[in-house]
């Protein structure tokens, strides 16, 4: 494999800028049949709770024009389970893996980090699109104080690197990155689904139980750049950037945009082979371009 892909993101080194997005490649098991982990950058696990949780009620995917509403609910085993029976599978497949972490309360954060310390996984994603219940049940990231405080205790209990998944949904995001950044994380990735609706005009009623759901896909890419952008602008910390990345070429605008690395969601579920496929894409185009790494176009707009 060509190295002109190898990237580094803080200490951490990745053979190439691709990983699977989080919510949208399980464990990796079910993507094992069609190639080789080993070939991606890196691996984002399913979103992970304290608790195991069994998800939303109802309607939980619906299509929507390029895209897709999703409201899963964080559905999870629960950070005991993967310790028990996703990680002894994980460590050996050799590329990064990436462990995403939800809570529903400052408690349950910290317990899932404490356990989390006792394996030896290379970056957590600290998701805070979470609800703060002491908040009246807004999230934690969609305020810079709120998530600058979450971060700062992650960040002090934790053994590993602490990347942050910023929300699209709240304040400022280049303020929330700033306040992640100062507060101690090593990175940031977004952005995380946008809020949206959808109504069934045939039943006359709103799709979702829970009234709204996370927006994805193409549709939000756009959306993602922008706020990509003024991240990596606003920050010294390296950015995992994601939102709509369907091919290579939209995989090099958030490199060209500043991104380190970048993760790929939605497309995994119409295309199992894009991340295989974008690897090879940017290989071709470091080679055309004559790039010894893509470092060299990396942040160059």
């Amino acid at each position: 494999m060509s190295k002109c892909l190898e990237t580094k993101f803080s200490d951490i080194r990745f053979k190439n800028p691709v990983i699977p997005a989080s919510g949208t490649f399980g464990f990796g098991r079910e993507y094992e049949a069609f190639y080789d982990l080993a070939k991606l950058g890196g691996l984002c696990s399913k979103g992970l709770t304290l608790e195991p949780k069994s998800g939303n009620s109802g309607m939980r995917l619906w299509e929507t024009p390029a895209g897709l509403m999703n409201s899963i609910g964080l559905e999870n085993p629960g950070i005991d389970a993967f310790i028990e029976n996703e990680w002894p599978h994980l460590k050996e497949i050799d590329t990064v893996t990436i462990v995403n972490v939800g809570g529903k309360d400052e408690e349950s954060y910290l317990t899932a980090i404490e356990k989390l310390n006792a394996i030896d996984v290379q970056l957590i994603e600290l998701n805070i699109s979470c609800p703060n219940v002491k908040a009246g049940g807004m999230a934690y990231g969609i305020k810079a104080q709120t998530a600058g405080d979450i971060t700062r205790k992650v960040v002090e209990l934790s053994h590993h690197p602490i990347m942050v998944k910023l929300s699209p949904n709240g304040e400022a995001v280049a303020d929330i990155a700033r306040a992640c950044e100062d507060a101690g994380a090593q990175g940031i990735s977004l952005i995380n689904t946008l809020q949206g609706m959808a109504i069934d005009y045939k039943k006359k009623a709103v799709v979702f139980d829970n009234l709204y759901a996370g927006l994805s896909g193409p549709a939000v890419k756009p959306i993602a750049l922008r706020m990509t952008h003024q991240v990596c602008r606003a920050v010294k910390v390296p950015v995992m950037a994601m939102g709509g990345i369907s091919d290579w070429k939209d995989a090099l605008e958030f490199i060209m945009a500043g991104a380190t690395c970048v993760q790929i969601g939605t497309i995994n579920f119409n295309n199992p082979m894009a991340p295989i496929e974008i690897i090879e894409g940017l290989e071709a185009y470091c080679v055309s371009e004559g790039l010894a790494n893509i470092d060299a176009v990396r942040g160059i707009v």
